[in-house]
C-alpha cells in the first residue's frame, strides 16, 4: 500500500515539492546562528518599519534622491519586503528563502548609494559608509548557505517531520 501512496504523491508532484521545503528548512549550523538572525533580521525589519515611519528621509524621499524609478511604488515595496523577510529571519522561518530578497535588496543598495560615493569620495570614504551594506549583505549570504540553525522554526518543522516519516 505504501507504494501506491509514494506513486500518488509523485503524480501530484507532492515528493518533488515536499523534498525541496525540506532541504530548504533543513540545517545543520551550531545554535549560535540565531545571533546572526536576530542581528540582520532584526534591523531589516527596523529599516523596513521607518520606510514608513520617516517617508522624506527613508522611504519614498530618499528613494527619489538617489533616482530609484518609481519611488511611489518601489520605497513601500521594500519596506514591506524588508519587514516580512526580516521577521521571518529573526524567528529563523524560510530562513534560507527570506534571505534572497534581502541579498538583492542590499546589492541594489550599494549600487545605487555606495558605488557613486565611491567614484566621488574614493575608497576609504566609501568602505566606512559602506560597512553596515555588506555586513547585512554578507550576513544574509552565510544565512542562505547554513541556514537557519537548531534554534529556528525551520528546525522544529525539519524535526517534526523526520519525526512523522
Amino acid at each position: 500500500m505504501r507504494g501506491v501512496v509514494v506513486a500518488n504523491e509523485e503524480i501530484r508532484g507532492e515528493v518533488g515539492a515536499m523534498t525541496f521545503l525540506e532541504k530548504t528548512m533543513r540545517s545543520n549550523a551550531p545554535r549560535a546562528v540565531v545571533l546572526i538572525r536576530l542581528v540582520v533580521g532584526g534591523i531589516f525589519l527596523s529599516e523596513g518599519v521607518q520606510k514608513f515611519l520617516f517617508p522624506d528621509a527613508l522611504g519614498v524621499g530618499r528613494f527619489i534622491k538617489i533616482g530609484i524609478p518609481a519611488p511611489e511604488f518601489t520605497a513601500p515595496f521594500v519596506g514591506v519586503v524588508e519587514i516580512v523577510c526580516g521577521t521571518l529571519l529573526v524567528a529563523g522561518f524560510l530562513t534560507r528563502l527570506a534571505a534572497i530578497p534581502l541579498i538583492i535588496d542590499m546589492l541594489v543598495a550599494i549600487a545605487t548609494t555606495k558605488i557613486p560615493f565611491l567614484l566621488k569620495s574614493g575608497f576609504w570614504a566609501m568602505a566606512h559608509e559602506a560597512r553596515t551594506d555588506f555586513a547585512m549583505l554578507f550576513g544574509c549570504v552565510f544565512l542562505l548557505m547554513v541556514g537557519a540553525g537548531s534554534w529556528s522554526v525551520d528546525a522544529a518543522v525539519a524535526t517534526k517531520k523526520e519525526i512523522h516519516k
